[in-house]
């Protein structure tokens, strides 16, 4: 069977039993945690899917990977996973819950590239900009590229301004020859 389509089964089965139980955030915030883990800790993912690793220490690793405070949802979810032989896809199921979750709470990821920190004010009136295009609830992050020479670059979803002076002068090149 797909791995993808195993994945996406169990996240949806842990979303709807998250809504149900009224817990959603407590497991994104589990999920979070430990897809970060899988992310900084490479040795996580071979450790897990090594199979002479009995089935009790992958439940407490994963469950120890999802942070301190873990949900009794996510670690009744941990201990069926691992149960049914599935804790390789892990990282999958996490992911896809994710992606679940912020579809369902209609939150996106927003980016604001400038040449020069920005203040505050400005992030947040960016921020509010996208907030109303989008209706949603908006991740903000800002980064300094000093490359882009002066403007910005605004992503969000599927959409991209570039507004910096370097598209600018490379637009003026490519027009020039």
């Amino acid at each position: 069977m797909d791995l993808g389509v195993i994945s996406i089964r169990y996240a949806r089965a842990l979303h709807k039993s998250a809504m149900q139980a009224g817990c959603d955030e407590a497991v994104c915030h589990d999920m979070t945690a430990l897809l970060k883990a899988y992310t900084q800790v490479p040795q996580l993912r071979q450790t897990i899917d090594n199979p002479m690793l009995r089935a009790d220490m992958k439940e407490k690793l994963l469950a120890a990977a999802c942070g301190e405070n873990i949900d009794a949802l996510t670690k009744r979810f941990l201990h069926l996973v691992v149960k049914e032989g599935r804790e390789p896809v892990m990282q999958l199921i996490a992911s896809s819950f994710i992606t679940l979750y912020r579809e369902q709470k209609n939150i996106i990821h927003g980016r604001l590239i400038t040449a020069a920190a920005v203040s505050p004010e400005t992030e947040a009136k960016m921020k509010r900009m996208v907030e109303r295009k989008t209706q949603g609830t908006v991740e903000f992050l800002t980064e300094v590229n000093p490359d882009i020479i002066g403007g910005f670059i605004l992503e969000y979803d599927t959409y991209r301004m570039d507004a910096s002076v370097k598209s600018q002068l490379n637009s003026i090149l490519k027009k020039l020859k």
